[in-house]
């Protein structure tokens, strides 16, 4: 059976379609775990997971919405989590691209989303671009709200980057940028570090793998996410399958 373990299919992109993309999973056997980004998108994804036995939801604000994670918010996602259906804190995280937050104020809100996770015995779902340097130092500085493990959704940082995560208890999950042509650095990461470590994910509608790329991602395209992982690493897509389920299972315990 095959996991996506990050998906956004509270996107807009999904709104005349959504249940045919579904039962396409359905079809396949295969689960997914849809994310929220802040309090309106988080309670979307908890509403669709308890719809859908093969969906569950991860609930988190996004560093671009950082400056609204105040003591009601923290307490409005401390209630979604008692959902059955609720597996992860997340995505949560640090991104210093233009117009995001300021950075301080970002640190903040990982750091007590991450206290948070901890307090629910919570696995965390961590979005990173362009802030790695800190992202490694917090979560160093905070190894102690680590005790139930996380990944770094849609990892593209480097294969020392991937090692400290490791270290760390993270998983490296790896999705469509993985196929791009010109994502050999990436490629050679992925050789590198053990697949008993990774999880597939799609973050559709974004990232479709080569050669959708540029047009609309689903979940059931992580299929073509497993088959370049498999020779990436020199084995079948069968054990692939195999392999990450039982990452999925020991993190997200589903």
């Amino acid at each position: 059976m095959l996991i996506d373990t990050h998906a956004h299919l509270t996107d807009p992109a999904f709104s005349t379609d959504l249940e045919e993309v579904v039962f396409a999973c359905q079809q396949k056997g295969m689960k997914v775990i849809t994310s929220g980004y802040d309090i309106a998108s988080s309670q979307q994804a908890i509403a669709l997971a308890e719809k859908y036995e093969n969906i569950f939801a991860s609930i988190g604000i996004y560093p671009e919405f950082a400056e609204n994670c105040n003591e009601n918010a923290l307490k409005t996602l401390k209630n979604l989590a008692k959902n059955k259906k609720v597996v992860a804190i997340g995505e949560i995280g640090l991104q210093y691209t233009d117009n995001m937050p300021d950075k301080e104020i970002q640190k903040n809100t990982f750091i007590k989303q991450l206290k948070l996770a901890q307090e629910l015995q919570l696995p965390v779902v961590i979005h990173c671009r362009d802030a790695y340097g800190d992202m490694i130092e917090i979560l160093k500085n905070n190894k102690h709200l680590l005790s139930f493990g996380g990944t770094f959704h849609c990892f593209c940082g480097s294969e020392e980057i991937a090692k400290e995560g490791i270290k760390l208890g993270l998983y490296i999950s790896v999705g469509g940028v993985s196929t791009f042509k010109n994502a050999t650095k990436l490629q050679q990461t992925i050789k590198n570090i053990p697949i008993e470590k990774i999880l597939l994910e799609t973050d559709c509608p974004y990232l479709s793998p080569h050669p959708y790329r540029g047009k609309r991602n689903q979940p059931i395209m992580s299929e073509i996410i497993a088959k370049h992982l498999a020779e990436l690493k020199g084995i079948s897509p069968e054990e692939v399958e195999k392999i990450t389920q039982e990452n999925v299972r020991r993190l997200f315990k589903i």
